[in-house]
């Protein structure tokens, strides 16, 4: 297919692809509706307009509950101030300027040569990712955290900023899962940025202990063991280790010294290739990796947490590995397992209802690591010229 030259015939593309793309992502069977804005709206509303406790409040008609830290209903407490209706346009604003964020940090220079034209094939592509629209259309915060974290990586890569590991600590104390970023500033040896992202966790923890205490003490004493307030582990939706072994044993436990022994072993795998790719001042392959690896060990993750695989296609461009990229996004946005939600039994099964483990397992093995093609910092596409010192620095330095 050859892409239009002309402003016009690029306008009308683009009109024709946004048309297209909303229809689909308007009309899907699997819209969410804003399901787990809902949740926290509710929450914080309740929690501070009715006196009610943030854990004990559940969407009417469902069970499904605030499961953040309480640093993160602390964050959120703006919505209380405003409708409901509002609190989903500000949901919708800021997953939309976090998109921005992340397609400048990630390609920012490639999209710039293409001009408002490549950006806007980016964004009609990126929208079209399930974990993406559901990001959106549950009003969740995974793309927020990834801008947050990415912002760190592009400090880090280019030698800029006292502050550098602020991002991935404010959102370690939103939402667990990206702590596994502090293990990898310790991995580089940026003892510095680690102690910062440490620091800002810690912080943000206190301050939350200190404005609801109650909240704070039964959540780190009860709340974060219980999986089950999350969901069901044999869910189709979670597309971690845990998940796999959950579906194979259901409708029972799955053992928990299979998936400790799974998690050992991915880790393994993610340090080792982690080091190689940090010794060849890889940033960017060492982000993706973290990206990855943070996805198979969480005892749940759910298809929206896998935002998190959007640095790895990253790597993929830069490495060329277009016809790879290009059918590992296609299944990204097929909503495959779903066709596995009743039943997934049998091998069949087994295989299909996994499918985004399997390419999160794969892109952890194979991701190609080692210096960049271009002497350019590796998460710095949307600058110019890297800052002094940034290529070719040794990675293992304070």
């Amino acid at each position: 297919m050859r892409l239009p030259r002309t402003d016009l015939g690029r306008l009308v593309l683009v009109l024709c692809l946004a048309v297209a793309v909303t229809a689909f992502t308007a009309t899907v069977p699997l819209l969410r509706g804003w399901f787990d804005l809902r949740v926290y709206y509710g929450a914080v509303n309740d929690w501070v307009h009715h006196g009610g406790r943030i854990y004990d409040y559940h969407l009417p008609g469902t069970t499904f509950g605030f499961t953040y830290p309480p640093f993160a209903a602390l964050s959120m407490l703006p919505m209380a101030l405003v409708g409901p209706n509002t609190a989903i346009a500000g949901a919708l604003l800021l997953n939309l300027v976090a998109v921005a964020v992340v397609l400048r940090i990630l390609a920012g220079r490639k999209l710039n040569r293409h001009g408002w034209f490549g950006w806007a094939l980016a964004a009609c592509a990126l929208a079209l990712l399930e974990p993406v629209r559901d990001t959106i259309s549950f009003g969740q915060v995974n793309l927020l955290l990834l801008a947050l974290v990415l912002t760190d990586g592009w400090l880090l890569s280019t030698g800029r900023g006292r502050w550098a590991g602020a991002g991935i600590g404010l959102a370690a104390a939103v939402k667990l899962t990206p702590a596994v970023f502090i293990v990898l500033l310790l991995l580089a040896r940026r003892r510095r940025a680690a102690a910062v992202a440490t620091a800002v966790t810690t912080a943000a923890t206190v301050l939350a202990a200190w404005a609801a205490p109650d909240a704070s003490r039964f959540y780190w004493t009860h709340a974060v063991w219980d999986t089950t307030r999350v969901g069901r582990l044999d869910y189709v939706s979670n597309q971690s280790l845990q998940g796999v072994l959950a579906r194979l044993a259901a409708p029972g436990e799955p053992s928990r010294a299979a998936w400790a022994l799974a998690v050992l072993l991915v880790l393994a795998v993610w340090a080792w290739r982690t080091h190689k790719a940090l010794r060849a001042d890889d940033w960017r392959a060492a982000f993706a990796l973290t990206g990855l690896v943070s996805c198979l060990i969480s005892p749940i993750t759910w298809v929206h947490h896998l935002v998190w695989l959007l640095p790895s296609f990253a790597v993929l461009a830069h490495a060329r590995r277009l016809r790879i990229a290009a059918v590992l996004y296609g299944l990204l946005c097929s909503s495959v397992v779903w066709l596995w939600f009743d039943d997934a039994s049998g091998l069949g099964g087994f295989l299909g209802s996994n499918t985004y483990v399997w390419i999160t397992l794969g892109l952890l093995l194979a991701l190609p690591t080692g210096r960049p093609c271009v002497a350019s910092p590796p998460l710095a596409d949307g600058t110019g010229a890297p800052a002094p010192g940034a290529v070719g620095r040794t990675p293992t330095a304070s």
